[in-house]
């Protein structure tokens, strides 16, 4: 036991060491965030901080892959395709890529990962499995792809996308623990701690940036861990889904929004419910905390699922339903809010981010008022 606690030890401080050393380098090679009018923040600040993530969570990986802690097949899935997905961020990060290219690197991930695993032809939604056949993997292709890029989406405020890493996983960790699974179990337990050692540096006011070098990675690496979950028998997929239910509700509500007013899904915008809420006044913090508060309901429903596994379907359901209510409930009270605030010529925090935020919003909803959209 101590032996296993002073490596996790090891992993938080492997992380935090890395990430200080990815700080000085993105400084000195001017790997940086300049503020603009689609930003949430206000100060310069040096990104590609998920690089220290991606480092220790894959040397970790192979550690315990060598002392048989979790098969071959699945190291070699999260490895290879984690890499892929690691490199293509980092070289955005410090350069910028265009989106057809990054788009082809998450495809060929997904199938790395896939072929690995052995393809996913089946689902267990509780009262009965699903199979899905060969159209089952085209449909987790997609998905690991829409998870990488969801995760980036939402990667827009200090400490959000740190929190909801480390909450997600150490209640998939508890839930794996809880079923048998281990080996699992402890690669989810070395992800949380190695994002820990990150967020020291990324908790509100950030001194560094995850970067999509982190985020993409979380990503994949969320999607891989939750398909293994589910061929082994072990925690449900839809599970999985439920534990990370508010970026997946955001950006997909967001993301369906933005095509029925059709925009540009490429081009940068603030009208994700946490970037509303950060505009309408909220700090980084209070936003990001409420999202931890939010993910420990997930977790207790999630456990509540898994014991009662006969009605596990409708309880995903039930709290997407009510995530989606909260989604558009939120949306509608702090766009009323930057619509009010902008129609007397009042800003609500002294940032021009917000000034923008707030035309940004009257333009969208003045456009659905009109029947426009």
């Amino acid at each position: 036991m101590t032996r296993v606690i002073l490596g996790l030890i090891i992993v938080v401080l492997a992380s935090y060491s890395l990430t200080t050393l990815v700080h000085f380098y993105a400084l000195k090679k001017n790997i940086l965030d300049i503020p603009n009018e689609r930003s949430s923040h206000s100060v310069v600040t040096p990104r590609g901080g998920g690089l220290a993530i991606a480092a220790t969570f894959i040397f970790s990986l192979v550690f315990i892959a060598a002392l048989g802690i979790v098969t071959v097949n699945v190291a070699v899935a999260l490895v290879g395709g984690g890499v892929l997905i690691a490199a293509i961020g980092w070289i955005d990060d410090k350069n910028s890529v265009s989106p057809g290219l990054r788009l082809v690197v998450h495809f060929l991930a997904a199938i790395w990962a896939l072929y690995w695993l052995g393809g996913f032809t089946r689902m267990d939604v509780g009262f009965t499995m699903v199979h899905l056949g060969w159209a089952g993997s085209i449909i987790a292709a997609v998905g690991i792809v829409w998870l990488i890029n969801l995760y980036n989406f939402m990667d827009g405020i200090d400490g959000i996308a740190g929190i909801e890493a480390i909450s997600v996983a150490l209640g998939a960790g508890f839930l794996l623990f809880w079923g048998g699974s281990q080996g699992l179990a402890w690669v989810c337990i070395i992800l949380a701690l190695a994002v820990a050692g990150f967020l020291v540096w990324n908790w509100p006011p950030a001194q560094i940036f995850m970067g999509d070098v982190g985020s993409g990675f979380l990503g994949y690496v969320f999607a891989v861990l939750a398909i293994v979950s589910e061929k082994s028998f072990s925690v449900p997929l839809i599970v999985w889904l439920m534990l990370l239910g508010v970026f997946i509700t955001d950006a997909t509500i967001t993301l369906f929004k933005r095509l029925a007013r059709g925009e540009k899904l490429s081009q940068p915008h603030k009208t994700h419910v946490y970037q509303l809420a950060v505009q309408a006044g909220y700090s980084h913090k209070q936003v990001t905390l409420a999202v931890l508060f939010i993910n420990i309901l997930l977790g207790a429903a999630a456990a509540g699922a898994i014991q009662y596994r006969g009605y596990l379907l409708w309880i995903i359901l039930g709290a997407f339903i009510l995530l989606t209510m909260v989604h558009f409930m939120l949306a509608h009270r702090f766009s009323s809010k930057l619509i009010a605030d902008y129609v007397v010529g009042r800003v609500v925090l002294n940032h021009l981010d917000v000034v923008v935020g707030q035309k940004e919003v009257a333009a969208v909803y003045e456009t659905e008022d009109s029947g426009d959209v």
